[in-house]
C-alpha cells in the first residue's frame, strides 16, 4: 500500500512505526512491562520476549503496515530513547467496511500522565484522515476502568458487552465493545 513511514509529532511524543534495526526499543519496553501488562494480554511464553522474536515481530509489523493490513505505532520520548506507549490498528478492512480494531498499552511508569490519550488522539486522526477508515473498534475487559475512561474521553461509544470474548491472562474474559466513527463521515 505505502512505503512512507509516518511520524506524528505531539507535545510529548514522537509516534511512528519501528523498523527492524530498532527492535531493541520494543524488546526493552516489553520486558520492563511484562508483569504490568500480563493481566491485560494473552499468556506469553518466555520465547516471546527474546530479541530474535521481537525483531521478527517488528519486521512483520512493518510488512503489515506496507500491505495496509495493520498499523503498529509506538510513541517514543522526544529523545527517541524509549517507548512510552504502543497502539495497534489491526484487522484493517477496506471496501464497504473501512474499519479496524484498536489495542494499546502504556509503560507502567508513564500511566496517569495523559500520554496514552495524546498518542491515541494523534493516531486516530491519522487513521481517519490518511487511511480514510470509517470505524475504529476498541474492546476492553469489563473491570478496566482506565480504558473505560480513556475511550470515553476520546469519543468512543459503548455498543454492548461480549461474553467470554478473549482469552486474557489465561481465562476467557467478558469485554465491553466500543467504537468511534470517523468525525468526517456523516451517516446517510
Amino acid at each position: 500500500m505505502t512505503e512512507f513511514i509516518p511520524e506524528l509529532i505531539t507535545k510529548n511524543l514522537i509516534i511512528t512505526i519501528l523498523e527492524p534495526k530498532d527492535y531493541q526499543l520494543l524488546a526493552t519496553y516489553e520486558r520492563a512491562n511484562r508483569v504490568h501488562l500480563a493481566k491485560w494480554e494473552p499468556l506469553r511464553a518466555d520465547e516471546y520476549f527474546t530479541g530474535e522474536a521481537v525483531r521478527k515481530r517488528v519486521a512483520l509489523n512493518l510488512d503489515n503496515f506496507k500491505s495496509g493490513s495493520s498499523i503498529a505505532f509506538v510513541a517514543l520520548d522526544k529523545k527517541r530513547t524509549k517507548i512510552i506507549c504502543c497502539c495497534n490498528y489491526s484487522n484493517i478492512v477496506q471496501g464497504v467496511f473501512q474499519a479496524c480494531h484498536l489495542g494499546y498499552s502504556v509503560n507502567m511508569a508513564d500511566q496517569g500522565k495523559g500520554l496514552m490519550f495524546e498518542m491515541l488522539q494523534a493516531s486516530l486522526e491519522y487513521v481517519f484522515s490518511q487511511r480514510e477508515l470509517h470505524r475504529v473498534m476498541a474492546n476492553y475487559i469489563t473491570s478496566n476502568i482506565r480504558s473505560d475512561r480513556l475511550l470515553a474521553r476520546l469519543g468512543f461509544e459503548k455498543e454492548g458487552v461480549a461474553k467470554s470474548y478473549l482469552k486474557i491472562a489465561g481465562s476467557w474474559q467478558d469485554h465491553v465493545l466500543t467504537s468511534k466513527i470517523n468525525p468526517n463521515h456523516v451517516a446517510m
